[in-house]
């Protein structure tokens, strides 16, 4: 469904993305894990259109897509529920999520509003509630909410887990899983690398910008140069 090729990203005259090549096929839940820096959310934002691609390409079902603006890509099925949930603070959690189906052709967005407060029932609770005043938990249930609410294809989660308490980064991940079994096809970065090794069916390694290494996630878990540098925390929780 994705194909990343030889894709060079720069900010100004450093290359964040150094030449990453990588595929995602359609139905899969694909990791990208490596240290803080090594380019993995700058990848994302390309695929995405939120970053300017120096060179290379990137084409999803068969469309190269590397030069198009956000919006046309949103409108392809691609959803990117980035890093830090950037919901729109000011507004309700109902117009949050009416904001993920903005550029859906059709209009019978009630069945996938009350589809995503199933999933969520807290924000049910707060539908009429300002978005800035929900917790860190709430906000990241409501960026994933208003990502599904595109009914998107693929779907791309940048750094879900960081800053939740333990109870909530667990069923942060369920519902991802649940996207996955749900049809959409997952992309995902991830801080807890040992999470998200053992939830996918496969992942790659970025550092310093290239990718290093590949695999599934059983077989990436029981790397050693991955166990030594990535997964210490992880292998002892």
């Amino acid at each position: 469904m994705l194909e990343v090729d030889n894709l060079i990203c720069r900010y100004g005259k450093v290359a964040a993305v150094k030449g990453v090549s990588f595929r995602v096929p359609a139905k899969s839940l694909v990791v990208l894990v490596g240290a803080n820096g090594a380019g993995k959310s700058t990848t994302l934002r390309a695929i995405s259109g939120l970053a300017r691609a120096a060179s290379g390409s990137i084409r999803f079902d068969g469309q190269d897509i590397t030069r198009l603006p956000a919006s046309k890509i949103l409108g392809l099925g691609v959803a990117h529920c980035p890093e830090g949930r950037r919901v729109f603070g000011q507004m309700t959690v109902t117009e949050n999520l009416e904001l993920g189906s903005y550029l859906r052709r059709d209009k019978d967005t009630e069945s996938d509003m009350e589809r995503i407060f199933g999933m969520f029932p807290r924000l049910k609770e707060r539908r009429k509630q300002i978005a800035g005043t929900l917790s860190g938990g709430e906000q990241q249930m409501l960026a994933i909410g208003r990502a599904l609410m595109s009914r998107p294809k693929l779907v791309m989660f940048d750094e879900p887990s960081l800053g939740l308490a333990p109870n909530i980064v667990e069923q942060t991940f369920e519902i991802i899983k649940g996207v996955r079994e749900g049809g959409a096809t997952v992309l995902m970065v991830e801080q807890n690398a040992f999470a998200a090794l053992e939830m996918c069916d496969y992942a790659y390694l970025l550092e310093a910008g290239q990718m290093a290494k590949d695999g599934t996630g059983a077989a990436l878990i029981n790397d050693p140069h991955i166990r030594e540098a990535y997964l210490g925390a992880g292998l002892h929780a």
